[in-house]
């Protein structure tokens, strides 16, 4: 029976800068790449100790059985307690025990010695954590942002402020987050939303325009909200983005957030900016407020995405008061390297911040010696001893198959028979057919970022190669989306193919359960937090080596890595045989090696791509830039 096409599950989708000397004091150390290269080694080998540890252990035990009898012969034996100095440790408490051994050598002598033995390890293990504790005290974060999940989300930048403000917060570090009130927030996800500054004036143009913010919980973390009173509607709007004023509306965003901070007497360590909407904020602390007292504060901006810069006309230096255009045009400041006369918000972000990070290594060292700093890489190169790259981690009580409650059957590393459940309940959703098919994934925006030639091109070639293919996703651009309903409607009655145009919060946690592989083809990806979700979900990346996709998916065939840290497909070539290349050994080892692919999922669910090192990463960033 010919499926129906499933529309009703649509969803339409700134005081003059510091000297250079300032400047230098925050740059001057070289050791900066390093706490930045640290997440690629320090992640995959986290898996590997588990398995080695066990046959070690079962090696010494069969050995030791043998030999009981023999060792009453060896008069060297009782000698073994003069050999470890450890004894000499009567400053810890639990030594009074050993006492107790003098009994032992009753029964026999060789059962007295593992305690011998196995009492002092415990001790060199114990003493390193307590000095490493109180190493620094907590600091105080600001960050300041365009979206934050669950609030105002329209990309992976929330989700990132979201996992890391919380991941800080967990630290002992005192995290706020200022964010706009948007019209079109997600209010039912906000706690105790009440009215704290009622009389915030925000310089602008001649004069100065009215705002209130507000103070809520989003899921536990501290945010405010800056409303501004203005006819202009900054953010009294249907959208978060995507209008003809949109840098005017963030460049008064980023001078309210840090009049706020300064009228209000915050004055955190660091204040992290994301992104070219709040670039402007270290220009504005850096001109104006540091001659106002707010010389404590470091700033941390991360770029989330290259392709997005802030580029616009002198008339933000009247909007913002920052005047002599001369000053702010210079090449070392503002001016856009390629369009002569504009300014550059995001390049203003990296010449005034006292750190500069992207969303993994790889793709900071693309941005800057491949040509994929869109016209920035001179900046980047001028700037590169505070540039580096943290992976993003994703949040695993959001995203953890053992406790999502979006899915039917929830399992985990030794109950990966469950998943199959998850499966069935996909095909039945989407009405494919039920068979022993593996099922390939694509979910996300429908961007020429994200490859859309290479998904177009996948579709067909997973069934012809007997496999079936989920598409989530949807576009703003109304071609592609056309395009793509196109596809729908020819593909509708196939029974191995479903293609869903719009978003569905609840369905992509199904796919991520329910899929056997996940394809992310991209032209370059700054990060990526698909691979990352489809990787704890036990189903296989297929994916090409750009950006944070080489960072974290190795080849199963090919990569330089032990084949426990490997798991997954990747292509290096952006055309049709490089996907068939990744996508067709994925196929392959499903249908005639499932024993490798099953030990490829289980790689893949081991794998920890957690808050818990990218957070650590980042205070390392933070106590460089503060002790600089």
């Amino acid at each position: 029976m010919a499926k129906q096409p499933t529309g009703s599950k649509t969803k339409p989708s700134t005081r003059r800068r510091r000297s250079a000397a300032k400047d230098t004091v925050g740059t001057n150390p070289p050791p900066t790449p390093q706490t930045t290269e640290s997440p690629i080694s320090s992640e995959t080998a986290s898996a590997a100790p588990v398995p080695q540890e066990r046959p070690t252990t079962q090696s010494r035990l069969e050995p030791e059985q043998p030999e009981q009898p023999e060792q009453p012969e060896q008069p060297e034996q009782p000698e073994q307690p003069e050999q470890p100095e450890q004894p000499e440790q009567p400053e810890q408490p639990e030594q009074p025990e050993q006492p107790e051994q003098p009994e032992q050598p009753e029964a026999s002598p060789v059962v007295a010695q593992p305690p011998a033995r196995e009492a002092p390890a415990p001790y060199p293990e114990s003493e390193p954590p307590p000095p490493s504790a109180p190493a620094r005290p907590g600091l105080f974060v600001v960050h300041v942002t365009p979206e934050l999940a669950t609030v105002a989300k329209v990309g992976g930048l929330a989700d990132v402020v979201f996992g890391l403000s919380r991941e800080l917060a967990i630290r002992g570090n005192h995290v706020e987050i200022v964010l706009p009130k948007y019209a079109s927030m997600r209010y039912d996800q906000i706690y105790d939303l009440h009215e704290v500054h009622r009389d915030l004036w925000v310089p602008w143009y001649d004069g100065a325009i009215h705002c209130s913010v507000y103070f809520g919980f989003v899921h536990d973390r501290k945010c405010f909200f800056i409303e501004p009173h203005s006819g202009d509607d900054f953010f009294d709007r249907p959208a978060i983005y995507g209008y003809p004023d949109d840098v005017l509306r963030y460049a008064f965003f980023s001078r309210a957030a840090i009049e706020f901070l300064w009228q209000s007497g915050k004055h955190p360590d660091v204040i992290h900016c994301h992104d070219w909407q709040t670039a402007l904020l270290p220009v504005y602390l850096y001109e104006f407020y540091q001659r106002l007292g707010m010389t404590h504060p470091r700033v941390c901006l991360t770029i989330h995405n290259f392709a997005h810069q802030g580029v616009v006309d002198g008339e933000l230096l009247h909007a913002t008061g920052l005047q002599h255009p001369a000053r702010f045009h210079h090449h070392d400041r503002l001016g856009d390297p390629r369009y002569p006369g504009m300014l550059n918000l995001l390049k203003g972000g990296i010449v005034y911040s006292n750190f500069v990070t992207t969303v993994s290594p790889r793709y900071a060292f693309e941005t800057k010696d491949q040509g994929q700093g869109f016209g920035l890489e001179g900046v980047l190169h001028a700037h590169q001893i505070k540039y580096g790259g943290v992976v993003n981690g994703i949040d695993y009580d959001l995203w953890n198959p053992e406790i999502d409650r979006h899915i039917p059957a929830r399992y985990g590393l030794e109950t990966i028979e469950a998943k199959y459940d998850d499966k069935r309940a996909l095909r039945q959703r989407l009405m494919l057919a039920d068979n022993e098919k593996a099922i390939v994934a694509f979910i996300g925006r429908l961007d020429p970022q994200k490859g859309l030639e290479l998904v177009r091109h996948a579709i067909f070639y997973t069934l012809e190669r007997g496999a079936q293919f989920v598409l989530l996703g949807s576009s703003p651009d109304p071609a592609i989306n056309a395009d793509f309903w196109g596809l729908k409607r020819m593909l509708n009655d196939s029974p191995d193919c479903h293609l869903e145009i719009g978003f569905d919060e609840e369905l992509a946690h199904l796919i991520y359960a329910g899929a056997d592989m996940m394809l992310v083809p991209s032209r370059f990806e700054p990060c990526g937090l698909t691979q990352m979700i489809a990787l704890r979900y036990g189903t296989i990346p297929v994916v090409r080596a750009v950006g944070g996709l080489a960072d974290t998916v190795f080849d199963k065939d090919h990569a330089a890595r032990p084949l426990h840290e490997r798991n997954g497909y990747v292509f290096n070539d952006y055309d049709h045989a490089g996907l068939e290349s990744a996508l067709g050994r994925a196929i392959a080892c499903y249908h005639d090696y499932p024993g490798d692919f099953r030990a490829l999922m289980h790689n893949a669910m081991r794998t920890d791509y957690s808050w818990n090192r990218p957070g650590q990463d980042y205070l390392n960033i933070y106590d460089y830039i503060r002790n600089g």
